[in-house]
């Protein structure tokens, strides 16, 4: 489902800076880890690079029996749009859309509209307790609610693999346990892999594993 394979990564500059190196991860359906570490351990640049938004200096990624290294920028993206979700702690919701219409988002760019995108979003909503909300803009939500939608909208389109990158930084811990909650059950419901980028040791326990990243590289915590 997911192979992380030897992965290296320097940033370039009149100071360059190894972020880490030797990075190895294979994770299989259903599989939930938190990642933790120091700022500036680069727990975002792996994200960014599991899902192609950037390149590794070395090693591989695997997805869904996909290499990200043979494919071009057309491939990552429509590999972005049908195998990931992405949870980020901005919400990130469109704000002139309805509830509704960010959830069917992902769908809509998978090319599904119609009654199948209806029943779908319809689901996703009653799983995550907005269904009545449906009409209502962004702005009309709490910040725990624009979270729960932003948790629908990743994984509506039934992804292989969700990112989540400090998805309760912006919530009250009543809400992020929620949010956290909700976040996990949805994961393994529809069986796919999930990795927690967190600096809360509460939301990584909500994880089946905790693993901890520095320039040396991935060890369980």
């Amino acid at each position: 489902m997911l192979i992380v394979e030897r992965l290296s990564k320097s940033f370039a500059g009149a100071s360059p800076r190894r972020v880490f190196s030797d990075i190895s991860l294979q994770a299989s359906p259903g599989d939930y880890f938190a990642i933790m570490g120091e700022s500036g351990s680069g727990k975002s640049t792996l994200l960014n690079l599991i899902a192609g938004l950037d390149t590794p200096d070395a090693g591989r990624i695997v997805i869904d029996g996909q290499d990200m290294a043979a494919l071009d920028d057309t491939g990552r993206t429509r590999l972005r749009r049908a195998r990931l979700g992405f949870v980020f702690q901005a919400f990130h919701l469109l704000p002139h859309l309805s509830v509704e219409r960010n959830v069917a988002l992902p769908l809509a760019l998978n090319g599904i509209v119609g009654s199948a995108a209806a029943a779908r979003v319809d689901e996703l909503l009653t799983a995550v307790g907005l269904s009545g909300r449906r009409r209502d803009s962004p702005s009309q939500l709490s910040g725990g609610e624009m979270q729960r939608v932003a948790v629908a909208r990743a994984l509506v389109h039934r992804p292989q693999v969700v990112l989540a990158d400090e998805p309760t930084g912006n919530l009250d811990s009543d809400s992020a346990a929620e949010v956290l909650q909700l976040l996990r059950s949805q994961l393994k419901r529809d069986q796919a892999v999930g990795i927690l980028v967190t600096h809360s040791t509460m939301a990584a326990a909500t994880a089946d594993s905790v693993l901890r990243l520095s320039a040396n590289g991935l060890e369980r915590a």
